[in-house]
C-alpha cells in the first residue's frame, strides 16, 4: 500500500516521521495515519509534498501501488 511505500522510502532516507512531516508541511498525525494505512484516500496535494521530500515522483508511488495490487 502507499503508506507502506512511504514508510520504506522515509526509512531509507533515515528520516523520522516528525522530520518528514515537518519538511513536507504535513501534520505528523496525518502522515502517521497514511503510513499505517488507516487513511485509505490521502490527498494528492499532500502526497505530492511528501514525494518531493522523498525524492520520488507521485507517479512512481502510485505505480508501485498498482503493481502490488496486480501481483507484479
Amino acid at each position: 500500500m502507499i503508506g507502506e511505500k512511504i514508510r520504506e522510502l522515509r526509512e531509507k532516507k533515515n528520516l523520522s516521521i516528525s522530520e518528514l512531516a515537518e519538511r513536507a508541511g504535513v501534520a505528523k498525525s496525518y502522515l502517521s495515519l497514511i503510513e499505517r494505512n488507516n487513511y485509505s484516500n490521502p490527498s494528492i496535494h499532500y502526497l505530492t509534498k511528501i514525494c518531493k521530500v522523498l525524492d520520488v515522483s507521485l507517479n512512481d508511488l502510485i505505480n508501485f501501488e498498482e503493481n502490488i495490487n496486480q501481483g507484479n
